[in-house]
This record gives structure tokens, C-alpha cells and sequence, in this order.
């Protein structure tokens, strides 16, 4: 799933007459430029949710033949975790593991993506990752011990930070500046956790609907994933050598050319 459906204040005045996903880097908007990456690492099953300009989203995967499923949140923006919910439809169920490969047995799974990050990541080693998780939870046979969800992170720079332990288990979140620090464990001691950027982009299992069901219509994923963390493991992933760029402000967009000629994956066909 690629989220396109944010009004992108911080990118204007681009995003006064267009959507996010269609600011331009190298001639291509960001949309074209994640989707030709998913292609290239076999993903073809894809769903992008719309709101702001949702027309002119539609005509650009109409024009050039991309077939994609389209979660339409033009009546209402529900935020990324409501933006998940409300796609469910064609979510679930997704890469499912199949007998006699890593995943046997375990819940289907998804990919979510923002539409304005670039990155030079691997998704074959996060999804690795996340099954990694799966099955060595799984073991145990409860259903509500396995993994619920992979979050790709780094040590990039950031006022907003999640908190690991030493296996990459989701403890919370902290603003660095504030001092402000959320979490479901009792007495969590910052101190003594991990560090990391969220990357916007995470495995999600499809288990998180039977989660969500109860949740109100617009809620943001990662209050989610703080609400639950303590009975649902949660993991981060932090591949060596990953590389990520949001370009969700107006001056990473002169930057990013650069960005994606320096990080461009080979299709893993080739």
C-alpha cells in the first residue's frame, strides 16, 4: 500500500495545485518512482489511497497502464492508520507463507509505504525480516505472541525517536526536545533502549484488522502500534547501510535527483 492520500502542507507551494505523490524528481513523479521499484522487486499487487487532487492520482496510473487497486478517502482523510483500515478490502490476505517456505503457517502480510519517502532499501530483506520474527514467535503457538508488524528504521536524525530493546522489540516513542515519552511498558527507562528514526515504511500482518476493528475511523498508525506494543510484539529493522530520504519538505526535493542516482537498486530479475 502507498500512502497518497496526505494534503502535503509541507511541501508548498508544489502541492497547491497537485498531489505529493506527483512532485517531480527526475521527470517522474514520487509515485512513479515507488512503483517502478515495487516492479522491480516483484511486487505487483498494489493499492494507493487518494484524497487530496485524487483525480489527477488516478489519470497518472490510468495513463500509463498501472494496474492498482485505489482506496478512495476523498470523503474523509483518516490518517494512516484509519487510511489502512479502510483498505482492508485489499489488504488482507496478502503473501500469504505457503507450505515448505519461511511463513508457514503465520498470517498473511502487506507492505505500507509513504509516497514521499525515497530509500535504497532492499524489501525482499525486510520481508525476510518480518518472517524471521514470525516464525520464531510462531513456535510457541499463540496467535497473539507473533510478530504484528516490521518498522524499517535508522539512525537518522530525528526530534522523534522510537525505543527498542536489545531484540528490536517496539518499547515507545520519545520527542528528544520535549522530553515527552510515550509508552505501554510501566517505568521504561529511555536510558536503556535503542534509538531510531522511523523510516515510513513498514510489514504490516493482516492479524492488525482484527486489532483495529474497534478503533474510531481516523486514527495515526504509530498511536496504534504505542496503544498495543505491550501484548503485540512489534519489531524494528535496521538494515546496515540503509540510506533514506523524506522528501516531504520543499528543499529535499532539490536534493533528491542526486539521492536516487546514488542509490538506484537493480532489479532483482536482471
Amino acid at each position: 500500500m502507498i500512502f497518497a492520500a496526505g494534503l502535503g502542507t509541507r511541501l508548498r507551494p508544489l502541492t497547491d495545485t497537485r498531489p505529493k505523490a506527483l512532485v517531480e524528481v527526475c521527470g517522474k513523479p514520487l509515485i512513479g518512482h515507488l512503483i517502478d521499484k515495487m516492479h522491480a522487486q516483484g511486487i505487483s499487487d498494489i493499492t494507493v489511497n487518494v484524497h487530496h487532487f485524487p483525480d489527477q492520482i488516478i489519470k497518472y496510473l490510468q495513463d500509463n497502464s498501472i494496474a492498482a487497486h485505489v482506496s478512495d478517502e476523498r470523503d474523509l482523510l483518516r490518517d494512516t492508520g484509519g487510511g489502512i483500515l479502510h483498505a482492508r478490502r485489499f489488504l488482507e490476505g496478502g503473501a500469504p507463507g505457503a507450505e515448505g517456505v519461511p511463513g508457514a503457517g503465520t498470517s498473511g502480510y502487506f507492505l505500507v509505504h509513504n509516497v514521499d519517502i525515497l530509500s535504497n532499501l532492499d524489501f525482499r530483506g525486510l520481508e525476510n525480516a518480518h518472517l524471521e520474527h514470525q516464525n520464531a514467535i510462531g513456535r510457541r503457538n499463540a496467535p497473539e505472541s507473533q510478530s504484528l508488524a516490521t518498522l524499517v528504521v535508522s539512525e537518522r536524525n530525528s526530534s522523534r525517536q522510537l525505543l527498542f530493546d536489545d531484540d528490536m522489540r517496539l518499547k515507545g516513542w520519545m520527542n528528544v526536545q520535549s522530553g515527552e515519552i510515550r509508552s505501554p511498558f510501566k517505568d521504561l527507562n529511555p536510558d536503556k533502549c535503542r534509538r531510531f528514526a522511523f523510516a515510513g515504511i513498514h510489514m504490516i500482518s493482516d492479524r492488525i484488522f482484527n486489532e483495529m476493528k474497534t478503533r474510531p475511523e481516523v486514527f495515526p498508525i504509530m498511536d496504534f502500534y504505542l496503544s498495543v506494543a505491550d501484548r503485540l510484539p512489534i519489531y524494528g529493522y535496521a538494515p546496515k547501510g540503509l540510506e533514506v530520504l523524506d522528501v516531504g519538505k520543499v528543499d529535499a526535493v532539490a536534493i533528491a535527483a542526486d539521492f536516487l542516482q546514488r542509490n538506484a537498486l537493480e532489479s532483482p530479475h536482471d
